[in-house]
């Protein structure tokens, strides 16, 4: 075979936007501002659901794992974007790639199930009111956060470390910013059928089925509010669930958006193309995290309040 006399890889270079020196700049401006946006909003989130009594709450506990998950998640991927922008060397160890791929992959994992519990959380609390306290207890809401994170860890654990032992020995050149698992999967000078299939297993467990929970959940909500007569009643039901469908789509769909578009054949802009997909995946990891903590603090009083307690407490105790 060809492969038997080529060089193993060692380390991987990753493209990036090589091809468009001009905006690499103004994009490091830019993920710079939004990463730091992800910080304080997500880590305020997290501060008040701790410190805040009255945010002790199933609702309140989800959310301050989901800050943690995007704070976790962006922080494995931006500061080497944004040293990748800047630098010229844009090149990452086999080790390093696998420590990337991962951390990414078992945030990613995690928040598509977290997502799918708190579907579940605002489900029990819209159409079964009166049994909330008892079904979302304490012994409940704490495994379901732990199993998120558990499924995120496992599955991720086995797809890197199937991808980590195959041998790599073509091209070094990952046409992404950074270890994306399906773009370094796919570089591999080997058969890669078993991956793909166990991808498409994780995918349907720890994707698509946390999305039909958020869909069959979503689906008896609006059934719920509707059944509700007063309009005053319907709004403030909506208003329950309304971040967190927000959050949602924007999750699913730039993530359907993404990986489920058809993939076009070569043309004479295919470079402008992948480019272009490279931007919108990049904003894809920065963009959800970011709008989490504005869409929950903007659209709900109890965080408004208890920032303000928190700023008020800290004002007056100097």
């Amino acid at each position: 075979m060809e492969w038997e006399n080529q060089t193993i890889l060692v380390e991987f270079f990753l493209k990036g936007l090589s091809g468009y020196p001009r905006l690499e700049l103004l994009f490091f401006v830019l993920i710079f501002l939004m990463y730091v946006v992800i910080l304080l909003g997500n880590g305020t989130l997290i501060l008040i659901s701790i410190l805040d009594p009255h945010l002790h709450t199933p609702m309140y506990f989800f959310l301050g794992n989901l800050s943690f998950l995007d704070i976790c998640y962006t922080t494995t991927s931006i500061p080497s974007t944004l040293v990748s922008l800047l630098s010229e060397r844009k090149t990452i160890s086999l080790s390093g790639c696998a420590v990337q791929m991962f951390l990414g992959l078992s945030m990613g994992t995690t928040e598509c199930v977290l997502l799918g519990m708190m579907a579940f959380d605002r489900y029990v609390a819209i159409c079964n009111p009166l049994r909330y306290p008892i079904i979302m207890c304490k012994d409940a809401y704490v495994p379901m956060a732990v199993g998120s994170w558990f499924a995120g860890i496992v599955n991720s654990a086995v797809q890197t470390t199937f991808v980590v032992q195959l041998p790599f020995c073509r091209n070094n050149v990952i046409n992404h910013f950074s270890c994306e698992i399906l773009a370094v999967m796919k570089m591999a000078c080997a058969d890669i059928s078993g991956n793909e299939f166990i991808m498409l297993v994780a995918t349907i467990l720890f994707t698509l089925m946390p999305l039909l929970l958020i869909i069959i959940s979503y689906s008896l909500i609006i059934s719920s509010i509707l059944k509700i007569h007063s309009s005053e009643g319907r709004s403030k039901a909506f208003s329950t669930c309304s971040a967190h469908l927000t959050v949602v789509i924007i999750f699913y769909g730039t993530i359907l958006s993404m990986y489920m578009k058809p993939k076009s054949k070569e043309t004479f802009n295919s470079d402008y193309l992948e480019a272009t997909d490279k931007i919108i995946s990049m904003f894809y990891g920065v963009m959800t995290p970011m709008m989490n903590p504005l869409l929950y603090s903007l659209r709900n009083k109890d965080v408004k309040e208890a920032v303000k307690h928190l700023l008020n407490r800290r004002f007056f105790s100097k």
